[in-house]
């Protein structure tokens, strides 16, 4: 993986033999939950990100204000997203896992697909997907 000072990297399971739309769409979700998660409800429709000892902000508004890089890459079943999530998690990173719950593909069965680590420095990332590789 080429080197970034801050990234996002999006995990997809390919093991599931996903439709490239809904890869796209669960990698979308994923992205976009790391944020969602921490949104606090301030006032009527109104929502702020929260505080969260485990997030450098200045990290976070440096990849918001910078290139948004987001590197996209597959592992090959549940249980290595679910490490990899536990890994994230111990590296106290921002991250998000999707649990897609199987109305348009895996027959009604709710199915882990995705996980979003970041945004965080390459040096904290890397460690636990640079052995991935990219879709």
């Amino acid at each position: 993986m080429a080197e970034t000072s801050i990234k996002q990297i999006i995990v997809l399971r390919t093991d599931l033999g996903m439709r490239k739309g809904k890869m796209a769409a669960q990698a979308a979700h994923a992205s976009m939950k790391v944020f969602f998660d921490q949104l606090l409800e301030v006032g009527d429709d109104c929502y702020k990100l929260g505080p969260n000892e485990n997030w450098d902000w200045n990290v976070v508004r440096e990849w918001i204000d910078g290139i948004f890089t987001k590197i996209v890459v597959g592992c090959r079943s549940e249980a290595e997203l679910l490490a990899l999530h536990d890994k994230a998690l111990d590296a106290k990173l921002p991250c998000a896992i999707i649990q897609d719950v199987g109305k348009t593909e895996f027959h009604g069965v709710s199915t882990y697909t995705a996980l979003a680590i970041g945004p965080a420095r390459s040096e904290d990332i890397d460690p636990i997907t640079g052995h991935l590789t990219l879709l």
